[in-house]
């Protein structure tokens, strides 16, 4: 989407501040591709120092392994990241990975024979945990009359939760996540809660679902806090940082080895976050998240601002693809595309309007930063 006729866009990326939270200063660059620039030497090493420390992350992740079956856990969406992860933690590093998918209902096809694909060319054990549609659908429908930002909330809080208790279950001390700088380095500051915060996913069903939650996975703060800071497990890793990850050379990559078949623009794997993504924040914000994707291969150096620019130039979507996207996503939810438009187009409503635990996060958070403040004097 072109940004508003008033809005500027920076100098360096293709960020507007026609979003909330950009702000493009006096010489022309913005708050987000500054911000990542300045984090990219301490998180992204793409060079001799990625090698050792991939190295010395598989030998940790052999001992932890050791006498037990898995050395890891890997998330698999169907998506490009997480595939290209477990191709190269088990090709080329022998790990034994266990795969964990979380099905809340929206996969696409092609996510769902890239999967397939992946897992049994790699001999994979796969763990394949269906979220009770009913549920699923309950908490969707809450977040949309919540008209909150974050509609993707209800798929991400279910993949953590379900995550945390795979962990447990198989006892697996670490996840490795494709979640990585190279591709999506760029965040536009928010003050909201994280999708781990169970309690914002009760605080908005409870005002605004119809049905009781009885085996939607919530993971409250206790249980997160418990199994991730008292028994350290998951630790969370992110692999694809130590090495210099180029997306679209991955995407052929797995064309060649898994007969990879494409799902569309980044996260389309869902089709409710493809819904969400072309069709929701378009509307209801005016904004279109190509702006991050595209700005972080920027900042990573795999795109030039002028192939941003172009691509932009182009519609995100045609208006008939989204009108189908629409009733797709109305019909699926038990909505009409009445009601459906309606809540798109209702007014923003910051998710700090709903209880969740992020004060106690964030004090929690303050308190692990003083404290190795105090620990490297």
């Amino acid at each position: 989407m072109i940004p508003l006729s008033n809005a500027k866009v920076c100098s360096v990326c293709v960020m507007s501040d026609d979003a909330e939270g950009v702000v493009i200063g006096s010489d022309g660059q913005c708050n987000c591709c500054k911000e990542a620039f300045a984090r990219m030497p301490s998180e992204w090493w793409p060079n001799a120092e990625g090698e050792g420390r991939m190295a010395a992350l598989v030998e940790q992740l052999k001992e932890e392994g050791r006498g037990k079956p898995y050395d890891a856990l890997v998330g698999l969406s169907g998506g490009i990241d997480s595939a290209y992860l477990a191709h190269v933690m088990a090709t080329r590093y022998g790990l034994r990975l266990l795969a964990v998918h979380v099905d809340a209902g929206w996969n696409s096809e092609p996510a769902v024979h890239n999967i397939e694909k992946l897992v049994r060319a790699l001999d994979l054990d796969l763990i394949t945990c269906v979220v009770e549609w009913q549920e699923v659908r309950d908490v969707q429908r809450a977040f949309l009359r919540a008209s909150v930002l974050n509609q993707d909330f209800p798929q991400d809080h279910a993949f953590f939760a379900t995550l945390l208790r795979v962990a447990r279950e198989h006892d697996v001390r670490s996840f490795l996540s494709g979640v990585n700088f190279s591709s999506e380095n760029l965040h536009v500051p928010q003050d909201s809660p994280s999708s781990t915060d169970g309690k914002h996913v009760r605080e908005v069903h409870r005002k605004f679902g119809e049905r009781p939650l009885a085996s939607y996975p919530i993971m409250t703060m206790l249980e997160y806090l418990w199994t991730t800071r008292v028994r350290g497990m998951p630790k969370r890793y992110r692999p694809l940082d130590f090495l210099n990850y180029d997306k679209e050379a991955a995407r052929r990559e797995l064309e060649r080895s898994y007969g990879w078949r494409d799902y569309g623009p980044k996260h389309s794997e869902s089709r409710f976050t493809k819904f969400y993504q072309e069709v929701y924040l378009p509307r209801k914000l005016r904004f279109d998240k190509r702006r991050l994707h595209l700005s972080s291969l920027i900042v990573s150096g795999q795109l030039t601002r002028e192939a941003a620019l172009a691509e932009l130039a182009q519609p995100a979507t045609t208006e008939r693809q989204a009108e189908r996207d629409t009733r797709f996503v109305a019909k699926k939810l038990e909505m009409t595309i009445d009601e459906l438009k309606t809540l798109i187009d209702a007014p923003l409503v910051p998710h700090a309007t709903y209880g969740s635990d992020k004060a106690l996060t964030d004090r929690l958070l303050g308190a692990r930063a003083t404290l190795r403040k105090l620990v490297r004097r």
